[in-house]
């Protein structure tokens, strides 16, 4: 990884009375993919759009390749690109046409625009679809037209809301494929998402709630804060039938700190006082006869569900 490309010191926005973002610092190397996770309404967007230079910060400040998002607003546009969750390109074009129609839009022109043209058809694999309506596209190849067209100005910073809302699984882990891609290419990537599994993927990743930065940092590092391991404590997963019957046994057993259901398991958080028998008995009691345990450790999910508690006793307000 680089040095810092996108640096944010204290970076807050009021709406009147209301505190959208609250003195929010951190940064992001160069080449790396950042995650920017946290519940709707809790400041990402207005975190971009101050990134972005649409939004001016009440107080803090915030740079992009030693840019001043604020004072060198105009020299800033050219080196970032913004792609949103929801499809905004023109749907009567073709995908040939929308690519032309933004590439002109930054200025390029003559073998400049054909030549970025064919990188960016090869780049994101659009050449048989060249000639379609984006109205025609499925949800996958579209985003990849917007990626395209966010690119076409070989921008080196991208910011991405959410990318992968909406497309199947497999469109998504292609789509992801190409972030890795421009990763490696030395391109920084800032991506929103509610997809604990993407997160995974990050470099690193943010968590903001309720308008505060929670915490910050590599996903193997925040698994590993004491907050979320409490000194004494296990995790296991509980795979059985009846999982969700399962859970609120699980819930009634002292001993049983945090119970919550991963497909057809529960991940389970205990203190020292409960063993594998214990909970054995608890589900056969119940009616489940058959339950497998092993121990685990904790999610993105878990990290985040732990950090956003502790946050909210702090603050006094409900998780």
């Amino acid at each position: 990884m680089g040095n810092p490309v996108i640096v944010c010191k204290n970076l807050t926005r009021r709406f009147g009375s209301f505190t959208a973002v609250d003195h929010v610092s951190f940064e992001v190397q160069g080449g790396s993919i950042f995650g920017f996770l946290g519940p709707n309404g809790s400041g990402k967007s207005t975190v971009i759009r101050m990134l972005c230079g649409i939004l001016a910060p009440t107080e803090g400040s915030a740079s992009i390749d030693g840019i001043d998002v604020v004072d060198q607003n105009a020299r800033l546009k050219g080196r970032i690109g913004y792609m949103s969750q929801k499809f905004s390109l023109y749907d009567e074009l073709t995908v040939h046409e929308n690519l032309l129609f933004y590439g002109k839009l930054y200025g390029l022109k003559g073998e400049k625009l054909r030549a970025r043209h064919q990188e960016l058809i090869k780049l994101t694999h659009l050449e048989p679809y060249l000639n379609r309506r984006a109205a025609l596209l499925s949800g996958g190849w579209r985003q990849r037209l917007a990626m395209a067209c966010a690119l076409v100005h070989e921008p080196t910073v991208l910011f991405l809301d959410e990318p992968t809302a909406g497309i199947d699984p497999v469109a998504r882990r292609e789509l992801w494929d190409l972030l890795f891609e421009f990763s490696s290419m030395g391109m920084t990537l800032f991506v929103t998402t509610h997809y604990m599994d993407e997160a995974e993927r990050c470099t690193h990743v943010g968590y903001i709630y309720m308008s505060k930065l929670v915490v910050c940092g590599m996903p193997d590092e925040l698994k590993n804060l004491p907050e979320v391991n409490p000194p004494g404590t296990r995790r296991v997963d509980v795979t059985c039938e009846h999982v969700t019957t399962a859970l609120q046994q699980m819930r009634h057993l002292p001993g049983v700190l945090s119970a919550t259901v991963f497909g057809q398991s529960m991940h389970l958080l205990l203190d020292p006082s409960i063993n594998d028998q214990l909970i054995l008995d608890k589900l056969r009691s119940g009616g489940i006869s058959h339950a497998d345990i092993h121990n685990i450790g904790p999610s993105l999910e878990d990290v985040f569900v732990a950090l956003t508690d502790k946050h909210a006793q702090e603050t006094g307000a409900v998780a």
